[in-house]
């Protein structure tokens, strides 16, 4: 009795050895949701910017920034990341910069639009120019 018990747990875990040697090969995996995080900024609304509105206008216009930082309150950070079946798909990063509780600077991935001063992400540390 002994035998017939290793060998049910040898058939066993061959078998089970085998269904995800299989399911691995398949592609049959556990299934990813799709993801999506941070502020959705769509370019209508960036159009809807302009160069010395309020800090009260732009969250009318964007909406409560996702990062708001205590040490840099004249910077907001608008994120947004997407992930479809596991994999990074959309992302996108705005900063504005206030000075005087005025929108200055626009940086990130940000289309031409007239009205905005937009700078790539690389200048996110530049200094505010009046």
């Amino acid at each position: 009795m002994n035998g017939s018990g290793a060998l049910r747990r040898w058939v066993g875990v061959t078998a089970l050895a085998l269904l995800l040697a299989v399911q691995g090969a398949c592609g049959l995996g556990p299934y990813q949701l799709d993801v999506q995080q941070g502020n959705v900024v769509t370019q209508e609304m960036l159009f809807k910017l302009r160069l010395d509105m309020t800090r009260s206008q732009v969250k009318f216009v964007l909406g409560t920034p996702l990062v708001a930082s205590v040490f840099r309150p004249e910077r907001w950070d608008y994120y947004y990341r997407s992930t479809k079946g596991g994999r990074v798909g959309d992302r996108r990063l705005i900063t504005l910069i206030f000075a005087e509780d005025k929108l200055k600077w626009i940086l990130g991935d940000v289309p031409e639009a007239p009205g905005l001063k937009a700078e790539p992400a690389a200048a996110a540390s530049a200094p505010v120019s009046k």
